[in-house]
C-alpha cells in the first residue's frame, strides 16, 4: 500500500543512572569513592534509502525509542552508551516538527541522516563529586530522559518527468509504454490512485525518470479528487509532460482542459506553474490527418507547441521520449541549482535557558529555569551530603540570594521542577 503521511513520536533513550560505591578490599578496606557515571541514552536517527517507496511501515509503527544508558558500577567504570535507533525512510521524505510545522529536514538523496531524538544525559557516580572538602561524597546522579517530539512525515517523489492531466487521458497507458512500470489501466475515471514511478530509456546510455499523477480535476489544488495530495508529488521535478485527450472522448475542449489544468498549477504552487511543459495531444489514432492538424494549429494559435501520439499504437512516443530528454537536458544547463532543491537541513539541540526565576505562589515560593531544574530533576537527595552539596549549589547561582530578597524563612517550601523543598536558611 502507497502511504505518503505518517505522524511519529520519537524519543531519545534514558540516560544510565551514576552510582554510589567505595573501594573495599582486603587491602584497603576504607578506600575512597569508586562509582562511575551511567551511560548516555542514544539517539533517534533518521536515515534516507532507496529501498524503501511508502510509508506504510510506520502505520504499526507509532513511537521509535532510542537505548537506554547502561548504570554507571564500582571501580569507576562507566555504563554503556545507549544504541542508536535508525528509522529508514524512502528518499524524498521532508521532516515536519509535529508542534511548530518547521521543516526539520528534506532528506532528498539516499543515505542522508538527521538526529530527530537526542539521548538524556547519563548521571554521575559520587567519585565525579569528590573534592578536597568531601572526600567521601554519598552524592549521584540520575540519568535523564531523551528528548520527546512528534513528527510528521511527508513523501515527495524524486523523479526528473511529472506526467499531468486529467482522469482518462493516458497518464497511465503512456508510462507503461515509455518504462519498465506496468501501471494499472481501465477505462473509469481515478484508475491510479497512487503516483506511477517509471524509469524511461532514451537510448541505451541515457534514462530519466517519470512519474504519473492520478488524474486531476478542478479544485484538486484544495484536496478535490485528493489533488493536493498528488499535487506535491511534482514538485521537485524539473519538466512535466502535460496530456490532453485531443479525440474528446469525455466531450471536452482540449483547449480548455489544458487551461484548467494550469490554473490548478498556479493555484497549488506558482513556481509550479512556471516549470516547462511539454504538451501532447494522445489518441490521435481516433482522429484522421486533418482533425489532427487542426487540433494542433488551435494550439498554435495559444502559442502552445502540442506534439501528437497515440500511447495505443505507439505513434510518436519516440518523438516524445526524445523531446522530453532534449528538454530536460536543456532545463538543466539553464539552472545553477539542480532541482530537485534540498530544503537546508536545520536541526536542533535546546541548551537551556540562562538564569532562573522566583516567582511567591500561594504558600510556596516556585523556582523556574533549565539550569536550575536540570540540577534538581538529576541529584538523588536522600543523603545529607546531596542535600549539602545542592545548598552550595544554588548559593553559587544566586537562587538562595533571590529567596531571601523575596522575603523566604526558613521552613517555607520551595518548589523546583517536580520537587518540592524545605531550607533551614
Amino acid at each position: 500500500m502507497f502511504i505518503d503521511e505518517a505522524t511519529i513520536r520519537v524519543q531519545g533513550g534514558h540516560g544510565g543512572n551514576g552510582v554510589i560505591r567505595f573501594l573495599s578490599d582486603k587491602h584497603n578496606w576504607k578506600g575512597g569513592p569508586n562509582g562511575g557515571n551511567g551511560g548516555d541514552g542514544g539517539n533517534v536517527v533518521m536515515c534516507s534509502s532507496n529501498s524503501l517507496s511508502t510509508l506504510y511501515s510506520f502505520r504499526n509503527t507509532p513511537k521509535v525509542t532510542g537505548g537506554r544508558g547502561g548504570d554507571g558500577q564500582a571501580n569507576n567504570r562507566q555504563g554503556a552508551r545507549g544504541g542508536d535507533e535508525r528509522i529508514l525512510v524512502p528518499v524524498g521524505t521532508i521532516v515536519h516538527d509535529g508542534k511548530t510545522g518547521e521543516i526539520i529536514a528534506d532528506l532528498a538523496s539516499p543515505g542522508e541522516e538527521v538526529i530527530v531524538a537526542y539521548g538524556g544525559d547519563g548521571g554521575r557516580g559520587n567519585s565525579s563529586f569528590v573534592t578536597s572538602v568531601r572526600q567521601a561524597p554519598r552524592i549521584c546522579e540520575r540519568g535523564l530522559p531523551g528528548s520527546i517530539r512528534t513528527l510528521n512525515l511527508e513523501l515527495r517523489l524524486i523523479a526528473d518527468v511529472g506526467i499531468i492531466g486529467y482522469p482518462n487521458v493516458g497518464k497511465s497507458s503512456l508510462i507503461s509504454r515509455i518504462s519498465g512500470k506496468k501501471a494499472k489501466v481501465a477505462q473509469y475515471p481515478f484508475t491510479t490512485i497512487v503516483p506511477n514511478l517509471g524509469v524511461v530509456d532514451v537510448d541505451g546510455r541515457h534514462q530519466f525518470v517519470a512519474v504519473d499523477i492520478p488524474g486531476l480535476v478542478e479544485g484538486a489544488h484544495a484536496g478535490r479528487g485528493l489533488g493536493d495530495r498528488f499535487l506535491r508529488h511534482v514538485e521537485r521535478t524539473r519538466l512535466l509532460i502535460h496530456m490532453i485527450d485531443v479525440a474528446k472522448l469525455e466531450e471536452r475542449d482540449p483547449i480548455e482542459d489544458y487551461r484548467r489544468i494550469n490554473s490548478e498549477l498556479q493555484a497549488f504552487s506558482r513556481e509550479l506553474a512556471t516549470r516547462p511543459q511539454v504538451v501532447v495531444g494522445n489518441k490521435i489514432d481516433l482522429l484522421n490527418d486533418v482533425a489532427i492538424e487542426q487540433e494542433r494549429a488551435r494550439f498554435a494559435a495559444i502559442g502552445v507547441e502540442m506534439l501528437p501520439i497515440s500511447v495505443a499504437t505507439g505513434r510518436n512516443l519516440r518523438d516524445l521520449v526524445n523531446t522530453t530528454y532534449e528538454r530536460l537536458q536543456h532545463t538543466l544547463a539553464l539552472s545553477e541549482t539542480d532541482v530537485p532543491r534540498s530544503v537546508k537541513r536545520r536541526v536542533y539541540r535546546f541548551k537551556g535557558e540562562e538564569g532562573f526565576r522566583v516567582e511567591h505562589v500561594g504558600d510556596a515560593f516556585v523556582v523556574t529555569g533549565e539550569g536550575v531544574e536540570r540540577l534538581v530533576e538529576k541529584l538523588v537527595l536522600d543523603s545529607r551530603d546531596a542535600q549539602e552539596y545542592l545548598t552550595e549549589r544554588l548559593e553559587k547561582m544566586g537562587v538562595l540570594r533571590e529567596l531571601n530578597r523575596q522575603g523566604f524563612a526558613p521552613g517555607d517550601l520551595v518548589r523546583i521542577g517536580e520537587v518540592e523543598l524545605e531550607f533551614e536558611r
